[in-house]
């Protein structure tokens, strides 16, 4: 004899075993590691005092 089954229970399972597949997916595919953040947080900090260094002092600048 066949179990019954709420089809409606089941379909959102199916649905939500899906979307956790398809994150996994994404996460390889676009994700960065640990030092690839760090990396480029390092020279994003990098760049901005190269352009704060350039500045000369007494002119007016804008600081938002």
């Amino acid at each position: 004899m066949a179990d019954i089954i709420n089809l409606r229970q089941a379909r959102k399972a199916k649905a939500r075993a899906d979307q956790t597949r398809q994150a996994e997916i994404n996460r390889v595919k676009f994700g960065r590691t640990k030092a690839e953040r760090k990396a480029e947080a390092l020279e994003e900090e990098r760049k901005a005092r190269m352009i704060d260094d350039a500045h000369r002092d007494g002119q007016n600048i804008k600081t938002d």
